[in-house]
Parts: structure tokens; C-alpha cells; sequence
């Protein structure tokens, strides 16, 4: 492995370190990395493939469906192939252009994926307290729309972070203690006033995950009230049945995403390996869970998924 050692860090590059204190541990911590990664694709490709094929889901929940497996693919391609090059090769460096792109188009894709969490309370909502308008309110062009509204969105209270940080100045140690560009690890960089940058971050999550939040409360309120008016029992298990997945991709991707957020703002009594490994892993294990989650709990996609598996 020594032959693949970095270069000495340019006046432009950083350097990830991966985790660390466990640098001599890296091949075996990259086994289970690349193996989420895999399952992560493979499954959410395969949620993608079965639903273009099978005319019978081309309807607004599988539709969202494919724009979660997306961004599940979009956020673990932005992490995962730059943490094996530091695991296997110790290709550690990267231009702080690249830096700068990758922690964008993460936490873009985190802000794009919690507004189709929001989308898909409304469509369980719709979906529980009127049933019989629900192909009117919801068509798959109305769900792309909103959909583009939230990549919109996204984009915009994103992109000041990275643009915010290239105008400041980066001081010589430019040791990023992480697997990839996470934004206040990057604002660490800097020796210049970071007060604004760590202000907005901060402002931007929360307005993010507590808009979100309660726009999801607000809904899942209503389906509560909408089904405790239902006297029959078997009626509740069924309105209880069409949430499950959603409320468990939810909790797993709103907790990974305020972990990630806070700890690196108020845990400094955290060790830096555990700090880092944990990060990782919240943020890797719910994109790796996803699909299945959806895939165990929708009958109609397990069908057409278990029939495409047994041609093969």
C-alpha cells in the first residue's frame, strides 16, 4: 500500500484523513463501507428498474419512491468511492474545489430528500382522509412538480454554504479529521471569520428539519384524527399498514440527519473516531435501509421485485 501514499497537500488541496486513531484499521472498516454501498445501489436500482417497467406503478407513491432511491444513491455516491480510495490506496487528497463540490451536492441531496419525506406524508394523507379524490389531488405531474420545487428549494439555501466558504481564507493545516467534506469540519479550514458561515449552517438545518418536521406533524396529525373518527379496528390497521415504511425511513433519515448536524457543533466531548465512525454510519445506514424498508412493506413492489428476481 505504501507505493499509493499521497503527495505532500498543494497550497489549493485538503486532506481527509478518513477516521482518525484508526488509520491501521481502515481495510477492515472499508469492508462494511462497501458493503452498504453495494446493497444501497443494488437495491435502490432495482426499486428504479422495476418501477420504469411495470406500467402498474407508474403512480405518485412509487414515483416517490423513485426519487428517494435518487437521492439514496446520490448520497452515498458522494461519500462512499472517495472513503475506499482513502481506505485502499490512502488517496487522501482532494482540491478544495472538489471539497467544496462534493459537501454541496451532499447536503443538497439531505435537504431534496427530506422534502420528498414531506411530499410523501401528504400523499399518505390524502391518501387516508380522501380516498376517493385522491387520483384528482394527486397526479404523478403534480408529484413531479412538487418534487421540483423541492430540488429548487434545496438548491437554494445550499449553495450559500460552499460560496460563502470559498471566499474565506484556509490556514496551512489543511487536515480535514473525516471521510468526506462535511461542512463545519470544512469550516474548521478556515482562518478567517467563520461567525456567518456557522450561523447560516446552523439556521439552514433547523429551518430545514423543523419546516419539514412540521409539516409532517401537521400531517400525520390529521390522518390520527381522521382515523380515530373510524370505529373499526381492522380500518386502523389498515391506515396503520399504509405508514409504516414512511414512518420508519423517516425516523432513521431525520435522526441520522440532526446527529450528523449537531454533533459536530456541541460534541467535543465526543472521541474523534467514535465521533467520525458514528457520523458515517448514521448517515450510510439509512440509505442502505431504505429500499428494503419500502421493498418488505409494500406488497405491490415486493410482488413485481420478487418477479423480476425469479426470471433471473
Amino acid at each position: 500500500m505504501s507505493a499509493f501514499n499521497h503527495t505532500p497537500s498543494g497550497p489549493s488541496t485538503f486532506i481527509l484523513n478518513g477516521i482518525p486513531g484508526l488509520e491501521a484499521a481502515h481495510i477492515w472498516i472499508s469492508i462494511p463501507f462497501s458493503m452498504f454501498y453495494i446493497i444501497s445501489l443494488v437495491g435502490n436500482v432495482m426499486i428504479l428498474f422495476v418501477v420504469s417497467k411495470e406500467q402498474t406503478l407508474h403512480k405518485p407513491m412509487y414515483l416517490l419512491l423513485c426519487m428517494l432511491a435518487l437521492t439514496d444513491i446520490g448520497g452515498s455516491t458522494c461519500v462512499v468511492p472517495k472513503a475506499l480510495c482513502i481506505f485502499w490506496f490512502s488517496f487522501k487528497d482532494i482540491t478544495v474545489d472538489s471539497c467544496l463540490t462534493q459537501m454541496f451536492f451532499f447536503n443538497m441531496i439531505a435537504a431534496m430528500q427530506t422534502a420528498i419525506l414531506v411530499i410523501m406524508a401528504f400523499d399518505r394523507y390524502v391518501a387516508i382522509c380522501h380516498p376517493l379524490r385522491y387520483t384528482t389531488i394527486l397526479t404523478n405531474a403534480r408529484i413531479a412538480k412538487l418534487g421540483l420545487v423541492g430540488l429548487i428549494r434545496a438548491v437554494l439555501l445550499i449553495l450559500p454554504q460552499p460560496l460563502m466558504l470559498r471566499r474565506l481564507p484556509f490556514c496551512v493545516n489543511r487536515v480535514i479529521p473525516n471521510m468526506f467534506c462535511e461542512h463545519m469540519a470544512v469550516v474548521k479550514m478556515s482562518c478567517g471569520d467563520t461567525t456567518v458561515c456557522r450561523t447560516y449552517g446552523l439556521v439552514t438545518t433547523l429551518v430545514i428539519i423543523g419546516l419539514d418536521l412540521t409539516l409532517i406533524g401537521l400531517s400525520y396529525g390529521l390522518i390520527i384524527r381522521a382515523v380515530l373518527r373510524v370505529s373499526s379496528k381492522k380500518a386502523h390497521q389498515k391506515a396503520l399498514n399504509t405508514c409504516t415504511a414512511h414512518i420508519c425511513v423517516m425516523l432513521m433519515s431525520y435522526s441520522s440527519y440532526l446527529f450528523s448536524a449537531l454533533t459536530h457543533r456541541f460534541g467535543q466531548g465526543i472521541a474523534a473516531h467514535v465521533h467520525i465512525l458514528l457520523v458515517n454510519l448514521y448517515l450510510l445506514v439509512p440509505l442502505m435501509l431504505n429500499p428494503i424498508i419500502y421493498g418488505v412493506k409494500t406488497k405491490e413492489l415486493r410482488d413485481k421485485v420478487g418477479k423480476y428476481i425469479c426470471r433471473m
